[in-house]
């Protein structure tokens, strides 16, 4: 997605903790006031559980 950076990722899920699932990671991201774009795509995800950023990052860039 090229209109989606790292950063905005990283400031959209400032805050979050490990592990999470796919919801509170869209909660974290509202509650940051991420761009829609940002939220989408969190909500959007194939994987359900995250164990970390790095695990995050790997599936909104990387499918």
């Amino acid at each position: 997605m090229a209109d989606l950076s790292p950063i905005d990722l990283q400031k959209a899920l400032s805050g979050a903790d490990y592990p999470a699932d796919r919801r509170s990671l869209v909660d974290r991201a509202r509650k940051n006031q991420a761009d829609d774009k940002v939220v989408s795509r969190l909500d959007g995800l194939k994987e359900d559980s995250f164990d970390g950023p790095n695990e995050v990052q790997k599936a909104v860039f990387n499918g």
